[in-house]
Formats: structure tokens, sequence, C-alpha cells
């Protein structure tokens, strides 16, 4: 029997259950900007990391970088009571896949699995881009330090897991260097086809591409604002799911926009001398990322990136032309920058693994009445403290009003007409964390 509770907005007043968690704080002083440096110098060491270069050397090529990479996480393991199940992912990719692929090779992935504790089926993952390339794709002699791309994201990764190894939480984190990017987006279809196979729950995917650059071809210098792409909707959404949203609205409301969403605020929250931007549109014009083969499986994902590229530091040969430096050298990464994206992965990911599961099966009602009604199922109640229940302007990009209640899975907000806002729920931990926000899916009659 659903509990049901109707609130008048008009001269009502209700305490609001929430809490800031220090934690965050401390997760946000633990990264460092030293030891991303050392990583992200480690890995320009390898010379290249171009997906077929070599692989038996130990100082040079794919192969060296991604054994270092899984040294690595052993080692944060080791110190963490070995809390990470860090093992390699990998598949076969040949010539007939696509005229970027120059042989046959294995594209490896390297995966570290924090299991949480309550909902260890339960995952948030951070990924980074392991390989390099030079101003030919095919070319995977010549060096391509990629020091930006992407050696910062994959360093990223490792730093967020050096950090939250440290903490207990309930859903499980995953930190991941995937390979094949440039060749494309191979490392991230063979993991997301792994993570379909084994049926895991995927809350969301922060896939991370280039995260130390702050100064733009553009001529701006901003280490401050960063970029978090978003699909608007499910592709695996079917025909009538689309048709539904001629009448009832969500066309900017999938789940890869409200992880966006959670990003963006969990930002503003813990770092707010930082200016997250949401970009609404898969990724760049025309251009793609490893959250994308997620995306295609039903995965939520998003891409968080630096604000202003410089193209003559990435996909180029080291080289000067006319007085132009080209090359992805480590001298144009400002760590400083680069940890605070890394702090803005780690918190996102530490306030989603501590938050309860979000809401299923949201519903909502109101046509022709002066009133709207939301209903949900809830999976983990025994963590549940209470629900938000948000709404937004349709033309607004973040959830701008909100009521807390408790004790109830259905509410009636009096006063608030249906077609004039955007609705969706979340749920609030006894800790005070909340769930991504949930849209409705389901007409409450």
């Amino acid at each position: 029997m659903k509990k049901i509770i109707a609130i008048a907005l008009l001269g009502f007043t209700s305490l609001f259950y929430g809490q800031i968690d220090t934690r965050i704080y401390d997760i946000v002083d633990e990264v460092s900007a030293e030891k991303l440096e050392y990583k992200v110098q480690n890995l320009v060491d390898f010379g290249t990391r171009n997906t077929f270069s070599e692989t038996e050397s130990d100082t040079r090529g794919i192969g060296a970088a991604r054994r270092w990479i899984k040294g690595e996480f052993e080692s944060i393991s080791k110190n963490c009571g070995d809390c990470l199940n860090v093992f390699y992912q990998s598949e076969t990719v040949t010539p007939e896949m696509g005229n970027r692929v120059p042989k046959t090779a294995e594209v490896v992935n390297v995966v570290a699995v924090q299991k949480g504790k309550k909902y260890p089926n339960s995952y948030v993952i951070m990924s980074g881009d392991i390989d390099s390339r030079a101003s030919d794709t095919q070319d995977f002699k010549t060096d391509a330090p990629g020091a930006n791309d992407n050696a910062t994201g994959i360093a990223g990764a490792m730093e967020a897991a050096r950090v939250l190894s440290q903490y207990e939480f309930d859903h499980s984190i995953v930190y991941v260097g995937l390979s094949g990017e440039e060749q494309g987006l191979y490392g991230g279809r063979f993991l997301a086809k792994y993570a379909k196979e084994n049926q895991w729950n995927i809350i969301g995917v922060l896939n991370n591409d280039m995260i130390g650059n702050i100064e733009g071809l553009d001529g701006v210098i901003d280490n401050r604002t960063f970029r978090i792409f978003s699909e608007a909707y499910n592709p695996t959404e079917t025909d009538r799911e689309r048709q539904m949203k001629r009448f009832y609205g969500g066309e900017v409301d999938g789940r890869s926009r409200q992880l966006a969403r959670y990003v963006h605020k969990t930002t503003q929250t813990y770092m707010p001398e930082m200016n997250p931007m949401m970009v609404y549109r898969l990724d760049r014009f025309g251009r793609g990322g490893h959250h994308k083969p997620f995306n295609d499986l039903g995965f939520p994902g998003i891409r968080i990136m630096e604000a202003h590229e410089n193209y003559n530091r990435q996909h180029q040969d080291i080289r000067t032309e006319d007085g132009i430096e080209y090359g992805d050298v480590i001298d144009y990464v400002n760590f400083d920058y680069h940890k605070k994206l890394t702090a803005v992965n780690a918190i996102s990911m530490a306030s989603l693994a501590w938050a309860p599961p979000a809401p299923t099966e949201v519903e909502i009602g109101g046509i022709v009445e002066p009133s709207v009604k939301l209903a949900w199922k809830q999976e983990g109640a025994k963590d549940i403290k209470g629900y938000k229940i948000y709404w937004r302007s349709t033309t607004s990009p973040t959830w701008d009003h909100f009521r807390y209640v408790e004790n109830v899975n259905e509410v009636t907000l009096e006063g608030i007409i249906i077609d004039n806002f955007y609705f969706g729920v979340a749920a609030v931990g006894k800790n005070g964390h909340e769930s991504v926000v949930v849209f409705p899916s389901k007409i409450l009659r």
C-alpha cells in the first residue's frame, strides 16, 4: 500500500533533511598535483602508446604502459588491504574492422574494481584512455607522448583510485584505462559489452579525455571552467518511448543528462571555485569519446574535459613549423587544473557511491488538475531517509526547486501545474547523500 502525502506549497513550511559530508572536502584536498605529474611523466616516457606499438619492451610502447598501469593499481590495492580487483580485459581487432586498424592486435583495458559493501553489482566508472597517436593514426613507431591526450585522463583515474581506496562505499567503483580509442573507441566497446554480459548495473560512466590543458587555441586561458558533455536520450529507447515524449516531455532528460546535472551540482556544492559547463550534445561537434559505447548499450555516460582545446597539441607529430610548436608534450599540462578535474571526478563518484539506489518506476499524473502527483518504487528502502521532489522550468538546464518528504512513496504537490514544469525524484540516504534524479517514465492515472 502506498503512503501518500499532499503538500500545499503556499504557506507550507518543511524542515529539509540534508547535510554536507565533510569527507568530500577531504577527498578534494587529498588529490595530489605532484602525484598526477609523476603518473603523466611515466606515461609520456614510454615514447608512444599507440594501440599497435611495441608490446614486448619494458620501456617503450603500449605493452609497457599497460603493465605499468596495472602495477600501479596493484600497489594501490596492496595499500588498502587488497580492496581492488585488478585485471586485464581484452579483445582482438583486425584490419577488416576499420581503416584505422593497420594490423591484428589485442586491445587491452586495465580495470580496477573497488567492490561496494551493500550494492556490489551497482557500478560507478571513471575511465581514461591509455593509447596515444601521432599525426597519422596508423603510425605506431613515431613518438607520440600523448601527455594531455590522454595521459591526464588515465592518470586521473589512477589518482582517484589512490584517494578513494581509503574509503568504503555502498556501490562499487571502477577505475579503468581503456585502449584503442584513437582507432574507433574499441576499448570502450569491449568493456561495455563485458559489463552487459556480466549484468552490471551501471549508475554512470565518467569518461575523462583531456583534463589538463588551460590554454586554448582561441587564446583563452582558463583554469576553472570544464565541459560536461551528455547525450539527451537513451539510444536504446523504443519508438513508443520516443512518441510519449511528444506528449509528456523529457526530450532532454535521459539518464546521461541526469548524470551530467549530478556532476554539475556536486561540483557547485563542494568546489564552488570551479565553473562546470554542461554541453547538451554527446561530444564535441562531429567527434566522439569512450563514453559513447556505453551510451550505445543504454548505460548513462558523460565526457568530462577541459573547456578550451589547443589543436596544435593533440594528434600532432612533435615539430616546429613557421614558429608554431606542435605536439602533445608534458610542458603544456597544467597540473593544478589537472588536480581540480580529477577531484571533480573523485567527489562525484564518492557521492554516487555513498548515495542510496535511485527510485525506480517513477510515475506522474495531474492532467487537467491544479496539482501534480508523483509515485515511485524504491530498492534498498532501509537506507532511505527521505526523497527530494524536484521541478524546474521546461527551459531550465538544472533542477531549481524541490520539496523534501519522508516516509512516503507518493506525493501530491498542490498549486504546481504539471503543464508548466518538468519533474523528477531523488532518494536521500540517511548519510545525506542523494541519488541521481529520476525523470518519470510512466503516467499515473
